[in-house]
């Protein structure tokens, strides 16, 4: 089920009571929540790695995809975000007396690609439920969903971890799908703490979501986040779901306990509703550190709820869980059964428009991000992990594409310009790809200058920088005002090494003794002094053979 944003009515004002009062508490907690990695435990003590090699760490996912649909589930309303509060309302959505839901296909059809894109089995016939339960954002007081018989079962999921002391190293781990189901979202209740009450906004009740529930075949906050990512470019690519985590348009439910390898499974807690791969792993591994910590110290383990606080680094309760809830779940008697159809089922003499064809929809299944990434490699040859980058940032695949189309220069040297230089300015400036102030038009013509010999990589590095702060510049115009073209008289290199060498006497004897690599410093020496507008290959051809053809210095 789609569970609301926050807890309602007297159980989210005690959330927020415990939020605010136990702030000191919640600090000291968060300082542990940053020291606390399970993937990365070298950061911890070695009495820290001892206690928690003792403790395993069982994590779940149940992920909420918002389907990309223009209409909702059940109703002809229009799904859009950030529309004025109660616009978008049908009677349906509503829950007024006789109105009655009418599915819609592309949601069925979404449903159904996402199953076959995750190796599931496809029901051909499921069915729908009511699951009762009040909250002010749920008019009908129940959701309309399928637990008896969802509309795909046991799928699998394969992402990949980097590791290694550089994180260049590159693991595969498979996680199982346990279903795939259909069902309405909630509305959203908006709480005013100052005026004391809630307000209430219907505009995303009835939205189809797919739920998409991973069995416990994880360990850390890494993996999940890496398996959520690899869902997120998987939805995207197939066109199901936009998966903007920043919309709410994927979000994740986490179920995490620790026990002691070898013994049952510990007492689980929930942590709802995180949007975001980065905070999902983050609130992960504090709950598991949260857990060893006060099992550790004789106390137990309670089945609740808990949300992630981002700003203090930890999780909090929300409400507790012993008591079970009853959803008494029915079969929904204004629906019949979904029923679709294969090349062998279809019915003749039957319009393609009539019924849902699972191996028509499997035909026109697009390249998958794993298929992507394999053509990227095979394509360019470049690393496997520079495709994953690729592939991960919205955009950067475009980007890189349009660039070696306009460039002269090899993938392999090309995409290093773009990854640190390019992708590594925008991370550090928090902007997207799109928003980046250098063009891959412009990149590729820099790329050309370098790749012609008209400037030196360090030059080249300059121009970038210029290209940077004044969008839009060419860089063959900055090249030309800044006179930063290679020098290209021999004879004036040989002087310029030659009073580098006559200024850093001392590092050339060294060089002479065998140190071959203080000769990078005066390489770098050269550089400075022709602001970069030389050769680094042939100030080094120079440098060797000056130094060798200069007499030794005699001893007094």
């Amino acid at each position: 089920m789609a569970a609301p944003t926050i807890a309602r009515g007297r159980r989210w004002f005690w959330a927020r009571n415990l939020s605010v009062g136990n702030v000191f508490e919640l600090r000291c907690r968060r300082s542990l929540a940053l020291a606390s990695t399970p993937c990365r435990s070298a950061s911890k003590t070695t009495a820290e790695q001892n206690r928690d090699a003792s403790w395993a760490a069982v994590v779940g996912l149940e992920i909420h995809a918002q389907i990309c649909s223009n209409s909702k589930l059940f109703s002809g309303s229009e799904v859009r975000f950030a529309a004025p509060p109660n616009s978008l309302v049908s009677f349906f959505d509503a829950s007024l007396p006789g109105t009655l839901p009418v599915l819609n296909r592309r949601c069925v059809e979404a449903a159904v690609t996402t199953g076959l894109a995750l190796n599931c089995t496809i029901n051909k016939k499921s069915l729908f439920d009511r699951k009762h339960y009040f909250y002010a954002d749920l008019p009908a007081g129940y959701q309309i969903t399928q637990q008896r018989l969802p509309i795909a079962v046991n799928g699998n999921l394969t992402y990949s971890l980097c590791t290694g002391k550089n994180q260049n190293e590159l693991v595969s781990k498979t996680v199982r799908i346990k279903q795939i189901q259909l069902e309405q979202d909630s509305g959203k209740s908006l709480h005013d703490d100052a005026r004391q009450q809630t307000l209430v906004d219907l505009n995303r009740a009835g939205v189809g979501l797919m739920e998409v529930v991973m069995e416990p075949d994880m360990c850390c906050g890494e993996e999940a986040a890496a398996a959520v990512r690899e869902l997120q470019l998987i939805l995207q690519a197939l066109g199901s779901s936009q998966a903007n985590m920043a919309e709410g348009q994927l979000r994740v439910d986490a179920n995490v306990s620790v026990h002691h390898p070898g013994q049952p499974y510990g007492v689980r807690t929930e942590v709802k509703n995180i949007n975001s791969a980065r905070f999902l792993a983050k609130a992960i591994d504090y709950e598991i550190q949260r857990q060893i910590n006060k099992l550790e110290n004789g106390g137990t383990i309670m089945n609740e709820t808990r949300a992630f606080d981002h700003k203090l680094g930890c999780t909090i309760p929300m409400r507790d869980k012993e008591g079970k809830q009853d959803y008494r779940f029915m079969p929904e008697p204004n629906l019949p059964p979904l029923i679709l159809y294969d090349a062998k089922s279809l019915p003749t003499h039957t319009s393609h428009l009539q019924v849902v064809n699972i191996d028509q929809l499997r035909e026109k299944l697009p390249d998958l991000p794993s298929v992507k990434r394999a053509k990227l490699v095979e394509r360019y040859g470049i690393q496997l992990q520079h495709s994953f980058t690729l592939l991960n940032e919205d955009g950067l695949i475009d980007f890189f594409e349009a660039v070696i189309t306009a460039t002269q220069m090899n993938p392999k040297k090309a995409i290093g310009w773009i990854l640190k230089d390019i992708l590594g300015r925008l991370k550090e400036h928090k902007l997207t790809v799109e928003e980046s102030p250098v063009s891959p038009f412009l990149l590729a013509e820099l790329l050309n200058l370098l790749e012609r010999g008209i400037i030196s990589s360090s030059a080249a590095k300059q121009v970038l920088e210029i290209m940077w702060n004044e969008e839009g510049k060419s860089p063959t115009l900055i090249v030309k005002e800044k006179q930063l073209e290679l020098i290209r008289d021999q004879n004036e290199l040989e002087c310029i090494c030659e009073a580098v060498m006559d200024s850093y006497q001392k590092e050339v004897e060294v060089f002479k003794k065998g140190n071959k690599k203080v000769l990078n410093k005066l390489i770098g020496e050269v550089q400075r002094a022709t602001r970069g507008r030389s050769d680094p290959v042939s100030v080094k051809q120079i440098l060797e053979k000056r130094i060798l053809l200069q007499p030794a210095k005699k001893r007094p």
